[in-house]
């Protein structure tokens, strides 16, 4: 990790992957990560930690399959949400979009369970930024 600031368009644009997370910085023992997203992610769920989103640009879906049944949280720029600890989700992204994600250090981005992971999308604990 630096000990510069980091601008975020700045580590946006040093990557085209999608569904594919840059650690930009780390605070105590989170992950900052970074993302370009376009179409679904997969259904998946975080057993132990919630799972912080802050959209930078674009508009982003948020599926979750909760008690009383499914429903989409839609977040515009700008907007932040927390899925909870366990709650099954799938974010998706109709015309693409850039996100902030906050969660502890070694989180894989398809959590502790899921479905099949497609082609498009990186199983991961997030990706050292380059530059």
């Amino acid at each position: 990790m630096s000990n510069e600031p980091t601008v975020l368009a700045t580590a946006l644009a040093s990557f085209d992957d999608l569904w594919s997370p840059r650690i930009v910085t780390r605070v105590n023992d989170y992950d900052v990560r970074v993302a370009k997203v376009a179409g679904e992610h997969v259904w998946h769920a975080h057993d132990d930690t919630d799972e912080f989103f802050l959209v930078l640009d674009g508009e982003l879906h948020i599926a979750l399959r909760e008690p009383a049944g499914e429903r989409t949280v839609l977040l515009p720029r700008g907007s932040v949400f927390t899925v909870p600890r366990g709650t099954e989700h799938r974010p998706s992204s109709p015309s693409g979009a850039s996100i902030l994600v906050f969660e502890p250090t070694g989180t894989l981005s398809v959590g502790d369970r899921h479905e099949e992971v497609p082609d498009h999308v990186d199983a991961t604990t997030g990706h050292a930024l380059d530059g």
